[in-house]
């Protein structure tokens, strides 16, 4: 599997982004879809995951509210709609797949990974 994050950039305090995470080489349908992100200095951290079919949707805590995760499978592709961008979002953003199709929170359990895209938020 191919993914290919984008959408990231430079935007003020509040504003907001799209990224996108388009996939190629299995069938887009059968993977569950993860958002991840990791800022200087620090860890990849969970941000948001969808499952196969779309039914079931995680995101962190911290998130929830700002963020949102869908997807589109005639494009083959991931979203991840953020919103309130504060300076602590700024980070690599990254897209990945999970081959058994459930979306959930721990990296371990994707098997593919983009290769980021950078969100950077000015106060």
């Amino acid at each position: 599997v191919q993914l290919q994050a984008s959408g990231g950039g430079l935007v003020q305090t509040g504003g907001s982004l799209r990224l996108s995470c388009a996939a190629s080489g299995r069938p887009f349908s059968t993977l569950g879809m993860g958002w991840f992100r990791q800022a200087p200095g620090k860890g990849r951290g969970f941000v948001a995951a969808i499952s196969w079919n779309g039914d079931k949707t995680n995101y962190a805590d911290s998130l929830k509210g700002r963020f949102t995760i869908s997807r589109d499978d005639a494009k083959n592709t991931a979203y991840l709609q953020t919103g309130s961008l504060i300076p602590e979002d700024t980070a690599v953003y990254y897209c990945a797949a999970d081959l058994g199709g459930w979306g959930t929170g721990i990296s371990d359990d994707y098997d593919y990974w983009g290769q980021g895209t950078q969100v950077t938020v000015s106060s």
